[in-house]
């Protein structure tokens, strides 16, 4: 069956705008991508602190005994512990309520660049709390503060990236978030590495506080960051000076028509509740579906799972702590190599051929981790050295297929496609929801793993499965496309025009004048 997919956007208005990749836009984007850093580096972090004997021993002594005992625990249940995964779904939770609470007002009020620079005070704070933490809930509370730095960064810096790249490279520089945020991912596996060796058991305290550094390089660089020219436009500021920064931004001098664009999507503002207005219009429902399903199913990979926990999946298979950190040294490396590959792909293939090609990669390695784990690895025992190095290559399979596609892409694609008037409302709901479903994953995740064992695996094939379908029916392609006009893709698709037709304007205009 053919599809109309709304591809390349073909009338003459819906060119990429001119300019050109100035210094002064790449700088400013890559300052700003330390957000990702952030991200990164507590994802990673907190996983491999987790699988420190030290830092288990002071705070969950009960999964430390599980960890020495020599029988009547099996394999896959030694790190079953609720409190140890709320010590790294809480930032998360706090996450979510400052994205829905606070941090989607406060970015579309003041714009985007003091959001970052509150969201990094934020996490700077978190960072000083988990390193001295003397009590578990002392941790905990640590991580929610990092939750609400990672609330606030989260909701700016994708919408940051997204508005300030040139059109026909906007995917390039939107994906350098999740690039940051590899780089941050493998700062952390790095510094766990060395952490770990340090004999005297506070090697975990260094871990947790360092994430500090890439918070202080967000914070103080954000200060010296330029507001976007759609946030200024958006907060009121004169035109002429939103065509000065725009065409210091681009390069040339030519910037009305890109300026009109942004006006004129600033004008199209009815409501100032941007969040009423997503959830109670027709012609947003494909946005939201995007909005709520894209992070979803990006969580529901088993990325998170892997992130979180590759240091005790890998001890899980009978590894040493340093063999099982070292493991997760080389599997982030990987993991970056295949999202600088993503950037200088997007804009030429496509969000869609990467997200489809990435689903498919990532489906038959997580069936063959399944497969193997299911077939060799039982409750007692550990896996032969053949069978956990082929476990290792097939989890850095799976990381190049995430880091090439879902990765990047579940980032871009929902902070690219909402009109000006919702954008910040609409990042806020993308955020909301991945953080939901990490929430989710971060805290089940080792109880699904005593229960469901090797199976756990196939789960998470199943849902790959359903997004990889998913995205080849319902995701039409947004590359090259000016970002004030991506709305008008769903127009020409096979099925979101059926949902969002001239009905929408109609009925707007009968409810406004009741």
């Amino acid at each position: 069956m053919a599809v109309g997919f709304a591809g390349g956007g073909g009338g003459g208005e819906d060119r990429p705008h001119d300019g050109r990749v100035t210094a002064f836009a790449a700088l400013s984007c890559v300052t700003a991508a330390m957000g990702g850093a952030i991200f990164g580096y507590d994802i990673s972090i907190s996983g491999g602190v987790s699988s420190m004997e030290p830092f288990l021993r002071e705070f969950f002594p009960e999964v430390h005994r599980r960890m020495q005992a020599s029988a009547g625990v099996g394999n896959y249940c030694k790190f079953d512990s609720q409190l140890l995964t709320l010590f790294n779904s809480s930032l998360y939770v706090s996450g979510l309520l400052t994205a829905l609470l606070v941090a989607s007002w406060f970015t579309a009020r003041h714009g985007r660049r003091p959001s970052m620079i509150l969201g990094g005070a934020a996490y700077i704070a978190g960072a000083a709390v988990s390193g001295g933490a003397v009590n578990v809930y002392m941790a905990i509370l640590g991580r929610a503060l990092l939750g609400v730095g990672l609330g606030f960064a989260n909701q700016a810096v994708p919408l940051y990236l997204s508005e300030m790249a040139p059109a026909r490279y906007r995917g390039a520089f939107s994906n350098g978030f999740h690039l940051s945020l590899c780089l941050g991912a493998l700062a952390a596996t790095i510094v766990n590495y060395d952490a770990q060796k340090i004999k005297a058991g506070w090697g975990w305290r260094l871990s947790l506080a360092l994430a500090g550094v890439p918070a202080m390089l967000l914070t103080v660089g954000a200060i010296f960051l330029p507001e976007t020219p759609n946030s200024l436009v958006q907060q009121g500021r004169g035109h002429a000076q939103v065509k000065a920064l725009l065409q210091k931004i681009r390069g040339i001098d030519a910037v009305d028509r890109e300026l009109d664009d942004i006006v004129a999507a600033n004008n199209a503002t009815i409501d100032n509740n941007g969040l009423h207005m997503i959830l109670s219009r027709r012609r947003y429902r494909p946005q939201l579906a995007m909005a709520i399903l894209i992070p979803t199913f990006a969580q529901l990979t088993g990325i998170s799972a892997i992130g979180f926990y590759a240091p005790v999946l890998m001890r899980t298979i009978g590894m040493s702590e340093s063999a099982a950190l070292l493991a997760a040294v080389v599997m982030v490396i990987v993991s970056s190599a295949s999202t600088l590959a993503s950037m200088f792909l997007v804009d030429r293939f496509g969000r869609r051929t990467l997200l489809l090609v990435g689903g498919v990669q990532m489906l038959l390695s997580e069936a063959l981790i399944g497969g193997i784990m299911a077939a060799k690895l039982g409750d007692e025992g550990q896996l032969s050295r053949t069978y956990a190095l082929a476990l290792i290559v097939l989890i850095a399979v799976y990381l190049t297929g995430y880091g090439c596609s879902w990765g990047p892409l579940s980032w871009l694609v929902p902070s690219e496609i909402f009109p000006l008037e919702v954008r910040s409302a609409g990042q806020s709901i993308t955020v909301a929801s991945s953080f939901l479903f990490t929430i989710f994953v971060a805290q089940y995740f080792l109880a699904m793993l005593c229960r469901l064992k090797a199976w756990l695996f196939f789960f998470f094939a199943g849902w790959i499965a359903v997004m990889t379908a998913f995205v080849y029916l319902f995701l039409p392609e947004t590359k090259g496309l000016p970002i004030e006009h991506i709305d008008k893709v769903w127009e020409k698709h096979w099925f979101w025009k059926t949902v969002v037709g001239a009905k929408e304007e109609a009925q707007h205009d009968d409810d406004e004048k009741l």
